[in-house]
């Protein structure tokens, strides 16, 4: 499966566009990652516990959204975004979404 930002891929032709494919995941903090970043955001630098968190979620997200595209039969996505937003105190939505195509 072929995962690209762009709107086509080099030396390949587009044959279908099949249509819209998505991954999300919703994270909790963890309480002990969550004291851990709150101590290290009064001294600075990297927060590594938020992360880690972060790239987890986003490996879920774009697993979910290839497996939707291959259940569709595609070849690859296009136009790949991800996007996130805070559904409550303390939880995060990641989603990833794109055009699942086949291409030849």
């Amino acid at each position: 499966m072929i995962i690209v930002s762009s709107n086509q891929i080099v030396g390949k032709e587009v044959k279908e566009t099949l249509g819209l494919v998505r991954g999300n995941t919703i994270r909790a903090k963890h309480i002990g990652k969550d004291i851990l970043a709150g101590l290290r955001s009064i001294v600075g630098g990297e927060i590594s516990e938020y992360t880690e968190a972060l790239d987890e979620a986003r490996d879920i997200a774009l697993k979910r959204m290839t497996e939707e595209a291959e259940k569709l039969g595609a070849d690859a996505i296009l136009d790949v975004r991800f996007t996130t937003s805070q559904v409550m105190a303390g939880a995060a939505e990641l989603l990833v979404y794109g055009t699942a195509v086949k291409i030849g």
